[in-house]
């Protein structure tokens, strides 16, 4: 029996759960049939390398941060055949999030918003979580780690937060996400303006260069964006990212916007929009980038991707690898697999 045929099956009754739920049952259950070599019966897309931050990612599909938070998951979610996964946001100390209910579907869009609110067990327990996959122990593949803020640290101090999760992460990760761009943690985007933004990445390279000196490897370092920013701040946003030498963005976050689901049920509900709403947007984001940048440093693709062709839009809009979250929940896992084919070969 197929995986999509299995999923298609299970789907039901999990979108008869509420959307939180639903979420830690899927992944629990990967686990365990991972735990009994039942992933491994998945079939893998075939390998299609790319070569981007100085890295070789076995093909150009990735998982985006988001779906583990703890790296509680790892080794399940890399049988699914990603090219890389990204896991987080990750904080220095543990915070429970929002409060619930705060995922929910609007299956009409293909759409999630959620408020999550960086929940998570703290930067020591995640770090623990990575040395634990056996994804880590035999460096089986590229693995993102992508870092955040507390939600009680005020603004101002943002950066300690960053600097020391960049510290705690860097030994373990393949590549390193800061993320500026979620709409949950109060405050955060304010990152993303010029003057805050160029403190910000300017006090991350230091200390990169630093850690690579202590642990004799360059790790490189990507941010993350939202999508709701106009012409003059993507232009802004690569000028800084070129001028402080970051390895690569992410484009992009979930947005704040309503206007493709109005009227919807939860269209209302406040946090981030996820899936095929934000497809479109992200693009214009990355097509933006994509004309500051050229090919000076590598796009990430995130947003809407929900079929083969909407992941070669945005390998055409400019993105070097894509990543999925939201079309995973609709799709399910065959969805990486249909992704992969439709890239073979592109964007190189």
């Amino acid at each position: 029996m197929s995986d999509n045929l299995l999923y298609s099956l299970a789907r039901p009754c999990l979108f008869s759960l509420d959307a939180e739920s639903a979420h830690h049952l899927t992944l629990s259950s990967l686990k365990k049939a991972d735990a009994l070599g039942l992933t491994r019966l998945l079939p893998r897309p075939p390998r299609d390398e790319r070569q981007v931050m100085g890295l070789t990612f076995v093909n150009p599909v990735g998982l985006a941060a988001g779906l583990d938070k703890d790296g509680t998951y790892i080794d399940a979610l890399a049988a699914l055949g990603f090219g890389f996964i990204e896991i987080g946001t990750v904080t220095p100390r543990a915070q429970p999030g929002n409060p619930k209910p705060r995922m929910f579907r609007l299956p009409q869009a293909n759409a999630i918003i959620n408020r999550m609110g960086f929940n998570n067990g703290g930067v020591d327990a995640f770090v623990a979580n990575v040395q634990a996959s056996k994804f880590y122990q035999n460096r089986e593949g590229i693995i993102g780690l992508n870092i955040g803020k507390n939600a009680d640290t005020p603004i101002e101090r943002a950066v300690d937060d960053y600097l020391l999760c960049l510290e705690k992460v860097y030994p373990y990760a393949s590549y390193v996400t800061v993320n500026i761009s979620s709409p949950n943690t109060k405050n955060l985007r304010q990152l993303q303006g010029a003057s805050e933004l160029d403190a910000l990445l300017s006090q991350l390279k230091a200390t990169q260069l630093s850690l690579a000196g202590l642990h004799k490897r360059y790790v490189p370092v990507a941010l993350k964006i939202a999508p709701d920013i106009d012409a003059e701040q993507t232009k802004e946003i690569a000028g800084a990212l070129l001028r402080h030498k970051i390895d690569a963005v992410i484009a992009t976050n979930t947005t704040i916007t309503r206007d493709a689901v109005q009227g919807l049920p939860h269209a209302q509900e406040t946090g981030g929009l996820s899936g095929a709403p934000v497809f479109e947007l992200s693009n214009a984001v990355i097509r933006g980038l994509k004309a500051e940048l050229g090919d000076a440093l590598p796009i990430i693709g995130v947003g809407g991707i929900l079929d083969g062709d909407s992941a070669r839009a945005k390998i055409a809009a400019g993105a070097s690898l894509v990543q999925l979250y939201s079309g995973l929940i609709y799709r399910g896992p065959a969805l990486v697999r249909e992704c992969a084919a439709a890239l073979r070969g592109a964007g190189r």
